[in-house]
């Protein structure tokens, strides 16, 4: 751990110092805080006429209070957090993945940076910080348009995935996590408590398949290289949760004695195909991760097929264009008189959505996973993932898994907020033969979500169903500190 903090600032002036090194210009910095100054000083005096203006405060460039949820019973942070976007001018042609550029001239730069950096604590002494460098490539493609008398026009489109490349560096520390034993048989009565801080420095990236005759599958690969940094300790802060170490030891809570550090690589694909008419979409993922040390060494299989039925309402849209895909491009109808035809779609209001969440992580021969970085089932995990929301955060604790889920969502008139109902059913296993669909725990949900920007950025969930009574669930989506995402923390 002391060797990290060694490393930290010079990580950190090596994200701050990156751009300067690749590039340069591009930046909005200057702008950015001119317009924040003055939005923040429309603010002054509050109404509903500015209160886009107000909501400066938390989302503004480059800076402005960060608001999200640290993982469950450890409070919501508050905190000051840093964004900026840079489109660099030029660039070395081994970054920009283009040819050599003739002597005296430079190479443009086909990249755009996103800059997040944030730091939060809670009041119950939680807290996170973490700087985050997104690059992603702007990938146009060839179009030959034929307009009807004229000869055909090329053009380009930026409809085409690109590659995007993520750094990171984040260290969380979390003063409450209940722990039940490990297994689908724990007992409420066995409930403790520990403390948990994790330091991760890594790379991830997705890379979408650039072979044309294949856009429709929307297949993406995946890939990140980890350095995880944790440490285990007790909780002694309440006196009727007893701390962990009283009732638990080495053979109970594989890793209680000892958290080495993991060199952690992951490999994955991603299938979101555009299929007919935009009415049912598919978001597939299969996952593969090795966790490597010399004390403990475990692979994990993730597989996640998401499904969804977008419900549309009676609100219509017009646009210019049709919608565009994220998978495959979308090509401009052209009307009779040769100019883009205004095109009606209807703006969905609502959606039915399936998901099957299975997660396997067998260790090496002699070897076992470390309690800490077993998946959760139960309330919501380490990465504030509600499931069987209805029992305790943390509840079922083993190396596998398997989930299953039906949530309806629903718009509330044209207020972005949304009524959001679901069942849940699954459990944890010690085995992997134990993974199947019998004997699973079930539970109902229903409350609201808040949209922003087309994704839901805070819920608040009443939870039922389950054999240990009801639970209330509310969270803040970390989406709206910044585009660059935050690595799992196990």
């Amino acid at each position: 751990m002391k060797r990290l903090l060694l490393l930290l600032p010079i990580l950190l002036l090596g994200l701050l110092q990156a751009p300067s090194l690749v590039a340069q210009g591009g930046t909005s910095f200057g702008p950015d805080l001119s317009q924040e100054v003055k939005d923040l000083s429309g603010c002054a005096h509050f109404s509903l006429q500015n209160i886009n203006k107000c909501g400066t405060l938390f989302t503004g460039k480059p800076f402005h209070l960060a608001v999200g949820s640290l993982p469950p019973q450890n409070g919501i942070g508050l905190g000051l957090g840093f964004s900026e976007i840079q489109h660099p001018i030029t660039c070395p042609p081994w970054i920009d993945f283009s040819p050599r550029v003739p002597p005296g001239t430079q190479n443009p730069c086909h990249w755009s940076l996103q800059y997040d950096a944030d730091g939060q604590a809670s009041t119950n002494g939680s807290w996170r910080i973490g700087a985050y460098v997104q690059a992603s490539r702007i990938a146009s493609r060839p179009h030959h348009m034929q307009i009807p008398g004229a000869a055909p026009v090329k053009i380009r489109t930026f409809t085409r995935p690109a590659p995007v490349v993520n750094f990171y560096y984040q260290t969380t520390s979390l003063n409450r996590i209940d722990f039940y034993g490990l297994g689908p048989n724990t007992l409420r009565s066995a409930q403790t408590s520990f403390g948990l801080t994790e330091s991760i420095v890594g790379i991830s990236t997705n890379v979408p398949v650039p072979y044309s005759p294949l856009d429709p599958l929307g297949i993406s690969l995946l890939g990140e290289a980890n350095g995880r940094f944790p440490s285990i300790r007790g909780n002694h802060d309440s006196a009727s949760i007893p701390s962990i170490e009283t009732l638990y030891d080495e053979t109970t809570a594989p890793g209680l004695l000892s958290q080495p550090s993991v060199a952690q690589f992951g490999e994955g694909i991603r299938f979101v195909p555009a299929l007919p008419y935009n009415r049912f979409r598919l978001n597939y993922l299969l996952n593969f991760q090795q966790f490597l040390n010399s004390t403990y060494g475990f692979r994990r299989l993730t597989v996640d097929l998401n499904h969804q039925l977008p419900l549309y309402g009676t609100r219509t849209v017009k646009s210019d264009s049709q919608p565009s895909s994220a998978s495959s491009p979308t090509y401009v109808p052209l009307s009779a008189g040769g100019l883009p035809s205004a095109s009606t779609t209807k703006d969905f209001t609502g959606s039915l959505s399936f998901r099957l969440l299975l997660v396997e992580s067998p260790a090496k021969a002699g070897r076992v996973v470390p309690f800490y970085f077993d998946p959760t089932i139960g309330g919501s995990d380490l990465n504030s993932n509600a499931m069987l929301p209805s029992y305790p955060d943390y509840r079922f604790r083993a190396p596998n898994l398997v989930l299953l889920r039906g949530s309806f969502e629903q718009a509330l008139g044209k207020l972005p907020i949304g009524l959001f109902v679901s069942i849940d059913a699954g459990k944890s296993a010690l085995r992997r033969d134990d993974v199947d669909f019998t004997r699973l725990h079930k539970s109902y949900s229903a409350g609201l979500t808040v949209h922003a920007g087309g994704l839901p950025v805070a819920y608040l969930l009443f939870s039922w169903g389950g054999d240990e009574g009801n639970h209330f669930t509310g969270s803040i989506s970390n989406a709206i500190l910044g585009v660059s995402p935050r690595p799992s923390l196990f």
